[in-house]
């Protein structure tokens, strides 16, 4: 496979999964810190108070991440260590830790791709009414400004909020993520405007302050009906407007899919929706799998299933990589001149990686599941999508969420007890490709 020259290759990873340090240097508690200390909620019984403990290790991680070659790296900053307390003040200290990550970062040639919000709301605006509360998008914007006004002048690429349909459903209507609410679906769709308000407003806040990109990251998924039933068909085609449109058509076309306009109410305020489209520099694609939708009786008439006919990871979910072809094209298609600049912003997989007695990882399932997806993003550049970079999800194994210390989708194995972390064979083998494909590479 050859790539252009100028291709941005590079890995991800979020705060609250690796940072650990959840009481250090005044850092206030997330709602993550919440609910994964409330009985059941996390699969092993764990939480992220230590996590990989990047917050002490972050050199070593830096220098695992410059022996990919010239990379960027998509971080997050934890919200509740830049405003830990009641009324946004900020913490210096919070912000001094990202300053030193960030330089380095520069130190070693790495570029830092910052992200504002990846679900860890600090508790404290929880208690005042979280995402279901119109003004949290003005306490999001005054924290982006916070950041932008320290770190602007360092930062390669900005990203406001990370996968907003997962924080919406997982997190407010099925309760299975923090905040751990189950809300109704009229209840709900406030919080998916709130939501899109605070990026549009947290792109102003950035722009005001920095000339560096700044792009949305969205999940996609293509949907296949379960069965040929009509019902399923029909809530395949209703998953179809959440997952893949309800928050790309505001920010692309300004304005929400009709199908959902219902469930909005009166939460869309004059001059919404101008705030929300302003135009993007880029947007992030997160692609991990297809799902099977089949239809259900209760307040949601949904769940998805992974498709028959694939083998699955370590986390049940079904290894598709045409599912990333299709998606890329299907972007390109359905917002044509509208649409920025692609990333892949999160591709990965969890499998059962288990150290030999050399204590190396062979994750040759990894190796092919990239390695497919890399063929699919190809396969999309040959008919014109304008894709700029992949990112793995991740450099490290970390802290799964609910599913805890059970699922391993890092390049590098984490002994958490020790915190002794060793490439696997993964991470040797996209060393190796970022190298060959800057060799080979074409002129964009």
């Amino acid at each position: 496979m050859t790539f252009p020259k100028d291709f941005d290759w590079g890995v991800s990873m979020s705060a609250y999964q690796i940072e650990g340090a959840h009481d250090a240097d005044g850092r206030g508690l997330s709602v993550w810190d919440t609910f994964s200390h409330r009985p059941g909620n996390i699969a092993d019984g764990t939480t992220g108070d230590t996590a990989c403990d990047h917050y002490h290790h972050w050199p070593r991680d830096l220098d695992l991440i410059a022996g990919l070659g010239s990379v960027s790296y998509r971080f997050s900053v934890s919200w509740s260590r830049v405003h830990p307390e009641p009324g946004g003040q900020l913490s210096t200290a919070g912000l001094d830790f990202y300053e030193r990550l960030v330089d380095g970062m520069l130190e070693r040639g790495i570029r830092p791709v910052l992200n504002l919000f990846h679900w860890d709301t600090p508790q404290w605006v929880q208690d005042a009414g979280g995402w279901r509360q119109r003004d949290t998008a003005d306490l999001f914007a005054a924290y982006a400004a916070d950041v932008a006004a320290r770190l602007g002048d360092r930062v390669a690429r900005w990203s406001t909020v990370n996968e907003m349909f997962e924080h919406l459903t997982l997190g407010h209507v099925l309760g299975e993520h923090a905040p751990g609410l189950k809300l109704g679906m009229d209840e709900a769709f406030p919080i998916a405007h709130h939501l899109m308000l605070a990026h549009g407003k947290a792109v102003g806040a950035l722009r005001a302050a920095s000339d560096a990109p700044v792009m949305l990251v969205n999940s996609y998924a293509p949907a296949r009906p379960a069965t040929d039933a009509e019902a399923d068909h029909a809530v395949t085609g209703l998953y179809d407007i959440l997952q893949n449109r309800l928050f790309t058509d505001p920010v692309l076309l300004g304005r929400y899919p009709a199908e959902v306009e219902p469930w909005l109410g009166d939460c869309v305020a004059d001059g919404d929706l101008d705030l929300i489209a302003a135009p993007l520099d880029a947007l992030g694609v997160n692609y991990y799998t297809v799902n099977a939708v089949h239809a259900t009786e209760g307040p949601v008439p949904l769940e998805v299933r992974p498709p028959e006919g694939h083998p699955r990871t370590a986390f049940g979910w079904a290894v598709v990589p045409d599912g990333l072809r299709e998606t890329l094209i299907g972007l390109h298609g359905r917002y044509g001149s509208a649409l920025p600049p692609l990333y892949v912003s999160e591709n990965g997989c969890a499998y059962d990686d288990v150290p030999g007695p050399d204590g190396r990882c062979d994750d040759r399932e990894r190796i092919a599941f990239l390695d497919g997806h890399l063929q699919a993003l190809r396969a999309a550049l040959d008919v014109g999508v304008d894709v700029r970079g992949y990112w793995v999800w991740s450099l490290l194994d970390n802290f799964e969420w609910a599913e805890g210390y059970t699922k391993r989708f890092g390049l590098v194995h984490v002994d958490y007890p020790t915190q002794r972390r060793t490439p696997k064979a993964s991470y040797d083998w996209y060393r190796e490709l970022i190298a060959g494909a800057r060799q080979l590479g074409e002129q964009r």
